[in-house]
Order: C-alpha cells, then structure tokens, then sequence
C-alpha cells in the first residue's frame, strides 16, 4: 500500500498532471462562488473533456474541481449571506455577521483553514478506511440510516437557540414540504395545488436562496449600506487571524472533521445537510456557544467548513468501494470509472490500488492549492464588502434569480424563491429560526424513504436493531434536553394565573394564528389522499409540528413577557441572523421594504416580458441610476459585463433553456401576420 500510494504521488506531481488538477482546481473554485450552481453541474460539463485523459489525469482533473467548490462557495455566504451551494449555508449564521463588523478578512482566513484541514482529513480518510470500513458499511441497512436521518432532525434543538419549541414546529413543517408532490410508493400527489411544477416536489436552491439570501439582500437595501457599513474592512491581518482561529480551536475542526468525512461516507444523508449536523455539534459542546453562534462566532465558521470539505474525501469510500455514490456528484464520477474501464469494488483496492490513491492525492492537492488562491486573493475578495449597495444589490440579486432558475429551468423555481424570501424575511423580523426549515426539507424524503423500506423488510423489527437502538436514544435526548430546559427557566418565574390572564396580540401572534391554519388545511387535503401510505408519515409529522405550534404559541402569548421580564428579545434566536435597522423609523423601514418588493417584481416582470438576460442588463441600470445616482458609464460598464458573464456562462457552457417570454410568443405571430397585410 505505501509502495502504490508513493507511485501515485509521482505520477499526480507530474507537470502535465499537475497543470490539470489545477485546472479543475480554478474551475471549480468559480463555479462555487456562483450561487445555484455546484460540483453536480461541474462534473456534468467537465466529464466529456476526459475521454482522452488517462485515469489519472481524468480522475485529478474532476476531483480538482469537485473538492474545492465547497472552499470557495463560503466567499458569497460570507460576504453578502448568499450560499454558494446548499453546502455552506450554516457558514452565513456567524460568517456574514462577522463580515458586517468588517472581520471579512478573519471569517475568510478561518473558512479556508478549516476548509483546507477538513479536506485533507477527508482524503486520509479515503486512505486508510476502505479495507477497514467495507465491513462496517455492509452492515448498515435502511434501518440505520433512518436512525442517523432522525439523529439529523434532533439538531434541530441546538439550531433553535432560545426557542427549542419554534425550532420543533417548523422543523417539522419541513419535513411537509419534503413531502409535497407524488408519493414515491403511491403516485399519490400530496399538496400539489393542480400544479405540473409541484408534482416532482419543491426544489432545494430556491428553497435555500429564498430563505437565507433574499433577506439580506433586503435588509441591506432597505438600511442603504454595504456589507460592511461603516466598519473597517479586516485585510492581510484579518486572514492571519483566521488561521490562528483554526489552530486554537483545532480540536472543534478534528471533530467537525470526523463528522463531515463520516456522514460522507453514508449514502443517502446528503451534503446539504451534514454542515447543519456540525454547527449543531458546535452549538451543544463549545463552551459559550449556545449564546455566541449566530452573532458573529469564528467558531460557527470552522464548525461548518471543517466539515464541508471533509465530506468528499467521505463520500469517495461508498464510490470506490462499493460502486455506490456517496453524493450526487459522485454518480456522475462514476460515468468516469466505465470511461476509462475500471470497476468500482474490490479491484480498486487490489489491482488498481495506485489509481485510487491517485484519487486521495488529487483531493489532498486540490485542497492545498485551492486554499492558496483563496489565500492570496483575500484581501481583493474582502474588500467586495465595502462596494456601495446601488451596485452590489442588483448584481447579487440577479445572479440569485439566475442560479435558484437552476433548480428545475421553470418559473415554479422563480415562483418558489420569491415565496420562501418572502416567509425567510417575516421569520427573521419575528425571531423564527429559519436552518431547522432547511433541516426538515433536506431530511424529510430521506426518513419517509428508509421508513417505508424498513418497514416493508423488516416490520418493526428494525427498532431493536442494537445500532438503531443508540442513535435513535441519542435522537431522543437531542429533543427532550433543551425543551426540559425552557421548561425549568419558565418555572423558576414563577408565573401566576394573574400573569397569564393578560395574552399578547400582536403580528408574532398572527403569525402563529396562520401556522396552525395552514397546518389545518393541509391535514384537511391530506384527508381526501386515496391510500393510507401516502398519508402514514405525514399525519405523523403534522400532529407532532401542530403540538409544537401550540405549545410555543401559549408560551408566546400568555408568558413570554413574564419569562423574559423586562427584555423584548427573550425569543431572539441566537443562531440566527438578528440584523436590525439602526435608528430607522418603522415607516422608512416598511417603506424601504416595498420598495425593494417592487424591484423584484420589475425583475420578475421584464424576465417574462423580454427574456432572463435582457432583464438583467435592464435592471442593473435602471436600479443603479434611481437608487443610487450613480454615473452612466459606471452603470453601463457593470451592465454589459454581468450580462454578457451570464450569457457566457449559462448559455453558452451550461445551455440553459431560457423561460418563455411575452417577446419571444409576439414576434413569429408578427411575422405571420404582416405578410397577410
């Protein structure tokens, strides 16, 4: 093993090889910056340039690219609070708090260190645990991953903050909406609304775009600042620190470490989800934490990316070993093992040993080098920070509606970003956590799946499996710890029925009043479902999210003053984004928020009047001139340049079918009709 992972090492530092992995290394570091896009369609567009490869160079050339999107995706989530994939989303929660006190440097400097140790890890993992894991994983069956998928959901505790019983409700409305569209054993719709789009389900960008990035995009055009503000942008010194910031807490980002390479390794959990299953980690075992995260700690920052990386050299164990994908991407690379004729099982660690330590060697290289362009572009990508928001608004704004576009190419992703940036913005203003949404959608079809083949293969016996025996005890735990908590710090108050006879009525209120209607109507339509299959999981998770609405909604109206005393943000979620206005009157604030409502509707209108990238070009310079003034051949110049990146990138390389428009129906029908005049 030593002699073929040597003899792999020399042939990966080859310069023609090494001129390859790099190659994937700068593109996959611009695909992750992109919003929408990730190592899914970098594989899919790079797989055809390696039929004339040697394995080697194919494999260094795709898992150049694949191991270091989720580097620079934290360069958007840090920035603007926009994940660059579903992977680094958890990264926003204390990253781009950190960015608004002008630490952009210091997030940067850490998200690449732990990204860097985290993908290393990753690929040691890669190479000393495929002989020992293959047993490991043969004995995990349905069973077991459904316990691991539950475990997953009771993170939705330390995701909650203060508010466990908020984080329970609308975890559990996640799990909903994984369920919204055909019934994978039925074909039975559920919640489909008579709509085409809805039948395959609700899509994961827009779901993840809408609720994090949109309201930040909102607040900050709404407060009429950069993303820094006023705060001096943290540069060369910055990044330093961040490094040092890894090195002192390096035993948080060896354990992140082992949770992201471990969950990796498992099919079917998902990249979207372990950097939540981390940061959940984080919240319940660093010291201070419960009270720190989501306000700016660089802990929740390494938490997240020490884990995101690490995934790869992870989900590369089940592929090699197995012939199963670990992740999405992962199948496509599998398209490159029957290119180059190998057969992913026991032969890749027999006779073609060398081939997949040159697989570890690409992933452990591409990392180095990719954290080092990170490294020495910093302080250029930092001071993005500072740019004027007439500018930087429209740009994020429309490079969000092309990359959630990317979901399924329809109008319903245009239409499904808009409404969750809509419910992620009210949640933000009421102290809603928004990441255990994220959790119950990422997780929701992974539980009904493994519930429906567990059951159907095991009846219940699959509950006394030893291993599902622990986690799901753990799970138990998870969920019922913080909530005996809240429980204890409600009655240390000592609240009386006087107390309780005076119920607040306010907007949180009626948010609460139109959660348990929309629960009451969606239980109705579940009622008319015609097999009782497709309404098992469901019904169960709509009893458990409605005795969590109400729970927390008595709590809320009749106590929360009196458990808080005094203090108005007793329920401000802590792992939350808290932005606030500064010293904005309420009517400035409500006036501002229309006004950005409005320019998304512009936006949304122009994409259906004349086209996607025409839109773009128009609404970057009609936003840059009204909103900011600013001077024409400025506007132009940052117009035409995203225009025609997007024309490159989407049209020409990805081949995106473009919505229909109003433009594109007239002119044959014009064309038809003038030659009859």
């Amino acid at each position: 093993m030593l002699e073929s992972a040597l003899t792999a090492l020399a042939l990966m530092l080859e310069p023609a090889r090494l001129a390859v992995l790099f190659a994937g290394v700068l593109i996959g570091l611009g695909i992750g910056v992109i919003p929408g896009l990730g190592g899914i369609i970098g594989m899919a567009l790079l797989l055809p340039f390696t039929f004339t490869m040697d394995p080697y160079m194919a494999f260094a050339f795709l898992l150049g690219m694949g191991a270091v999107t989720s580097t620079s995706d934290v360069i958007p989530a840090i920035l603007f609070g926009v994940p660059g994939t579903t992977g680094c989303a958890a990264t926003v929660l204390d990253g781009h708090p950190m960015a608004k006190r002008g630490e952009a440097g210091r997030a940067l400097g850490a998200a690449y260190s732990a990204s860097l140790f985290g993908g290393i890890f990753g690929a040691l993992l890669l190479a000393v645990s495929i002989p020992i894991l293959r047993p490991v994983m043969l004995y995990l069956g349905s069973p077991e991953l459904l316990a691991f998928a539950i475990f997953g959901l009771s993170m939705v505790a330390a995701l909650s903050g203060r508010t466990p019983l908020r984080g329970l409700a609308i975890v559990g409305f996640g799990v909903l909406l994984a369920m919204v569209g055909s019934d994978p054993q039925t074909a039975v719709p559920r919640w489909t609304l008579g709509s085409l789009y809805l039948f395959d389900g609700l899509e994961l960008v827009p779901i993840t775009l809408g609720l994090f990035a949109l309201p930040e995009l909102a607040d900050m055009a709404i407060a009429r600042r950069s993303v820094a503000g006023d705060a001096r942008v943290s540069k060369l010194s910055g990044q330093w620190q961040g490094i040092k910031d890894t090195v002192r807490h390096k035993w948080l980002v060896i354990r992140v470490g082992l949770i992201g390479a471990g969950l990796g390794a498992i099919p079917g959990i998902g990249s979207a989800v372990i950097d939540w299953i981390a940061y959940g980690h984080a919240v319940r075992t660093e010291k201070g934490a419960s009270e720190t995260f989501g306000t700016g700690d660089v802990r929740g920052v390494l938490a997240s990316e020490g884990s995101n990386n690490a995934k790869e050299g992870g989900a590369l164990v089940p592929t090699i070993a197995f012939g199963v994908p670990g992740s999405a991407s992962m199948a496509i690379l599998l398209g490159a093992f029957l290119i180059h004729g190998l057969n992913p099982g026991p032969q890749m660690v027999t006779q073609h040993l060398d081939v997949t330590y040159s697989m570890v060697w690409s992933i452990a290289l591409a990392n180095i080098l990719g954290a080092g362009v990170c490294f020495l572009f910093s302080n250029q990508i930092a001071r993005v920070a500072t740019i004027r928001q007439p500018i930087i608004v429209p740009l994020i704004l429309a490079i969000v509606l092309v990359g959630a576009y990317q979901g399924s190419r329809q109008w319903g992703d245009l239409f499904t970003l808009i409404a969750f940036g809509l419910l992620g913005w009210t949640m933000k203003r009421l102290k809603w956590p928004r990441p255990p949404l994220l959790l119950g959608f990422v997780l929701g079809a992974i539980i009904e799946r493994f519930m429906f083949i567990s059951t159907m293969r095991y009846g219940w016996e699959w509950l006394s499996r030893p291993v599902v025996v622990v986690v799901l005890a753990l799970a138990v735990l998870g969920f019922l710890r913080p909530m005996w908590r809240e429980w204890r710090a409600f009655r240390s108050t000592r609240a009386s029925w006087r107390e309780w006879a005076s119920p607040r009525l306010d907007v949180g209120t009626a948010f609460y009043a139109a959660f348990l209607l929309l629960l009451g109507w969606m239980w109705m339509k579940s009622a008319g479902w015609s097999t009782d299959a497709a309404r098992t999981v469901p019904t169960i998770v709509m009893y458990f999210a409605f005795g969590a609405v109400v729970i927390s909604m008595l709590h809320y109206v009749f106590a929360a003053e009196q458990v808080a005393g005094a203090d108005p943000t007793r329920d401000a979620l802590r792992v939350d984004l808290d932005d606030d206005f500064g010293d904005l009157p309420a009517n400035t604030v409500a006036r501002r928020a229309l006004a950005i409502a409005g320019w998304i509707a512009l936006l949304l209108a122009l994409i259906w009047l004349i086209g996607m990238l025409p839109a773009v070009f128009v609404f970057i310079v009609a936003y840059m001139r009204v909103e900011g003034g600013e001077r024409w051949w400025l506007t132009l110049a940052v117009a035409i340049a995203m225009t025609v990146a997007c024309y490159v990138l989407f049209d020409q390389l990805l081949r995106v079918v473009w919505p229909a428009t109003v433009l594109g129906q007239a002119v044959p029908a014009l064309r038809e009709f003038v030659p009859s005049l």
